[in-house]
């Protein structure tokens, strides 16, 4: 994004304005040094509420980052906004990420791991992710997938993400991969584009077990589950545990699809 950071030592105050990466922090040891986190920022769930609250991802308190005296400061490109972030740049060392692919996430680990002197143990989280992600089996043939994210209007995932990368590794063809990157979708469109299967994340709608039956009137044909949205969409440690889900899932929708002959 062409904004450099100079830190002349290790960095002992920080504020995370990224769940996903302030669950990272964490994972590094680095719980001592956090000292601001988005209300957002829910994992690990003991550790995270007992420090300062600094806003949301996209509504920074800045007198509260002001009263935590951050010497540094992390967020995200497609997370955070760009006019917060801009105004933080001007008084903090604020250094972002910026995620599309896995491998992107796994560079974005080692970094922090580089800038807070916790390189080992980042090396170790990067391998260990790099080695779950590889023994993946994606679904063969793929499976015409659409991934909705929102409600009222209804917002699919279109390309140029990291949950479309996962769908991609996972063998869920993206059914609005020619889209934007979070299009608004019609029912008309949803039923032209007929995937054999609809996913609804848990983030940031909440959809429930309940909604199932809504898209299925719309796609009489799909198989609809209910997902969990941070093993599709959260890029940092998280990513440990992302591999045996979508290896689940996988399977059960392969399964499933077989039994219903689609």
């Amino acid at each position: 994004m062409g904004h450099q950071v100079r830190l002349t030592q290790l960095p002992q105050r920080i504020v995370s304005l990224v769940p996903s990466q302030t669950e990272l922090l964490f994972d590094l040891g680095l719980g001592d040094r956090i000292v601001g986190v988005t209300k957002f920022c829910i994992h690990p769930k003991e550790l995270t509420k007992e420090k300062r609250i600094i806003g949301g991802t996209k509504n920074f308190h800045f007198d509260k980052i002001e009263d935590a005296h951050p010497d540094l400061i992390i967020g995200n490109k497609e997370e955070n906004y760009k006019e917060g972030i801009e105004q933080l740049q001007e008084k903090y060392k604020v250094w972002m990420s910026d995620i599309y692919t896995l491998a992107d996430a796994l560079k974005m680990i080692k970094q922090v791991g580089q800038l807070t002197g916790t390189e080992a143990k980042a090396e170790e989280l990067a391998q260990h992710i790099s080695t779950g992600f590889a023994q993946l089996q994606p679904a063969q043939p793929a499976i015409s997938t659409a991934y909705f994210i929102w409600r009222k209007p209804y917002m699919a995932v279109g390309s140029n993400n990291i949950i479309d990368h996962m769908l991609q590794r996972s063998g869920f063809s993206n059914a609005w991969a020619a889209q934007a990157r979070y299009p608004e979708i019609t029912p008309e469109q949803l039923q032209q584009a007929n995937p054999q299967l609809i996913l609804l994340s848990s983030e940031p709608y909440p959809f429930k077990a309940k909604h199932i039956q809504e898209f299925q009137q719309l796609c009489p044909q799909a198989l609809i589950k209910v997902v969990d949205g941070e093993m599709f969409s959260w890029y940092g440690s998280r990513l440990l545990q992302a591999p045996s889900y979508l290896q689940q899932l996988i399977n059960t929708v392969q399964a499933e699809l077989q039994a219903y002959g689609s």
